[in-house]
């Protein structure tokens, strides 16, 4: 049987493009007289489709695009993902399945039985799970068809009560097959490969596995659709960060010779950066925008954003802004000016110092008689941030938030000023990690100004003001905000891993109090296990 693994980048609801894309790839799948194409999990709305699902106009043009690619499939088999009603009146309205299309009609249909509801998941909510599984034959074949989360159920600690290929194993099937939307962090390929192994290993049999690529507003999609034999062992692998037919030319022949066939392995800082090149291009070209604008400062955030833009959407689409205060240093300047340089894209500069002074000029009558805090550093990068909207309403540009995940964790930014923006590029990568990923772009040649990488940084809105002066270092700052909000721990538990308690406190302090802060800023480009966003809800109004 020749099976080709379609890796596909849709957009939710963007049904018409969605279904020329498939009828495309299955038109060349028979070309190539393949016998099977595999699409991933909800291929045909997209994933994830949220309550859009709760619109009958939206299930009924999902309904339509089925026939639509039923009637593609005549001479081929096809295994597509998309969203089925549920005929009984008790329970959700909706399962998760699974279609099997051939000569021109549904031949079965399979749901979904296990419904994540962490982290980013909220399938429950939509979906009813399946309350039977039962294996589908094609091509001579019993297969044992799956979706996603179903065969996430290997660990040693299970999240949930069954397993169902424990009830398809009753079958006797030859092969398994998944359909996922699983999204990517930089630890998930690696969990997303052994718990595969894990199966394969556990029921003896081999597994074609085929995942989405590409990204819906803040989920990255990073592909990594493969086949393994019943050893666990890693056949045949599709690229990640972009579309690919993977074709398995004879499947038995494959598991036969134990043919290799893996891309070579990225480094986490390596994945970080194509994710977030393909978040910033997906956000732009789902939302027909092509032109981004940023406030450009000659720190080391903005310079990191300006570069995974302009490759991302090309140096003739990105415009810089320089914005210099009465704080700013000449090396600001000058290194902003380099990277402008070095990437070849349009800049202006706007000296804001008069409009700061007469804004403050404007509040003096109620200010009078109090001292300069942090209102008046404020102001500033609220000027900034009138400014920069400014820009992108008149010219139509999409303005990109720069700010890390390490300030957004304590709140060390300001609303409404370096917090503004239509998405946030870093705000789920730590400090640290920018200083790696700036030193990862000038891996062939110098991109990021080395003085901007070597400098202290600074937010310089008053003289000689480093970030130092408000917040621990951030070698230090990060360990700690890591193992509160990605392994979830106490301030008992960090503590006890050697920390100062005072430092503890104060920083879980901090980001306990940053919440309000955090649920007014754009959309964060999810990299880590646990980003900021639908993933991590917690109350703004709460002591803990």
């Amino acid at each position: 049987m020749k099976i080709i693994l379609a890796q596909i980048n849709v957009t939710v609801g963007n049904f018409e493009e969605n279904f020329q894309k498939i009828k495309q790839e299955i038109l060349q799948a028979k070309l190539q007289a393949a016998d099977l194409i595999i699409f991933p999990e909800l291929a045909i709305c997209g994933y994830p489709p949220r309550d859009f699902l709760n619109y009958d106009y939206f299930i009924n043009q999902i309904d339509f695009y089925i026939n639509q690619i039923a009637a593609c499939c005549q001479g081929i088999t096809c295994i597509i993902g998309a969203p089925s009603r549920n005929p009984n009146t008790a329970g959700k309205p909706l399962y998760n399945s699974a279609y099997v299309l051939a000569d021109a009609a549904i031949q079965s249909i399979v749901h979904k039985s296990l419904l994540p509801t962490y982290d980013v998941f909220d399938e429950y909510r939509y979906f009813e799970p399946a309350k039977r599984v039962q294996c589908v034959t094609i091509a001579g074949q019993k297969i044992a068809l799956t979706i996603c989360e179903d065969l996430w159920n290997v660990s040693e600690s299970p999240l949930y009560d069954h397993a169902p290929m424990d009830l398809l194993m009753q079958e006797k099937p030859t092969l398994m097959i998944n359909i996922a939307a699983s999204p990517f962090d930089y630890d998930q390929e690696q969990k997303r490969k052994k718990m595969l192994q894990a199966n394969c290993i556990k029921y003896q049999l081999p597994l074609i596995y085929v995942n989405h690529v590409g990204a819906q507003t803040e989920i990255i999609f990073d592909g990594g659709s493969m086949v393994c034999n019943e050893k666990g062992e890693i056949l045949a692998e599709a690229k990640c960060f972009q579309e690919s037919m993977l074709t398995i030319e004879n499947l038995d022949q494959l598991l036969l010779e134990n043919k290799v066939m893996i891309p070579s392995i990225n480094t986490t800082i390596e994945k970080i950066e194509q994710a977030l090149i393909l978040g910033i291009r997906d956000y732009f070209q789902k939302s027909n925008f092509s032109k981004a604008v940023l406030g450009l400062s000659g720190g080391i955030d903005s310079a990191v954003v300006c570069a995974l833009a302009t490759k991302a959407l090309g140096p003739q689409n990105v415009l810089a802004v320089l914005l210099p205060s009465a704080y700013s240093s000449d090396h600001s300047i000058t290194d902003a000016m380099a990277l402008v340089k070095h990437l070849g894209i349009e800049h202006t500069q706007i000296n804001i110092e008069s409009t700061v002074k007469e804004a403050e000029s404007v509040l003096a009558h109620l200010f009078e008689g109090m001292p300069a805090d942090l209102t008046e550093e404020n102001l500033q990068a609220r000027v900034r941030g009138i400014l920069l909207m400014a820009v992108s309403n008149k010219l139509g540009h999409i303005l990109l938030n720069t700010s890390n995940k390490s300030e957004a964790a304590v709140g060390y930014g300001t609303l409404y000023g370096d917090m503004s923006g239509g998405i946030s590029v870093i705000g789920d990568v730590y400090k640290t990690q920018v200083f790696e990923l700036a030193k990862w772009l000038n891996r062939d040649t110098e991109i990021i100004p080395w003085n901007t990488i070597s400098k202290a940084p600074s937010a310089e809105l008053r003289h000689d003001q480093k970030d130092s002066d408000s917040l621990p270092s951030y070698d230090l700052l990060d360990q700690v905000l890591f193992l509160y909000i990605e392994k979830q721990l106490g301030a008992a538990e960090i503590i006890a891993k050697g920390f100062d308690e005072k430092l503890v406190s104060r920083v879980l302090m901090l980001v306990n109090r940053s919440e309000y802060k955090r649920y007014q800023t754009p959309p964060i480009l999810r990299v880590s296990p646990k980003a900021f966003g639908m993933g991590r809800r917690m109350p703004i109004v709460a002591k803990y």
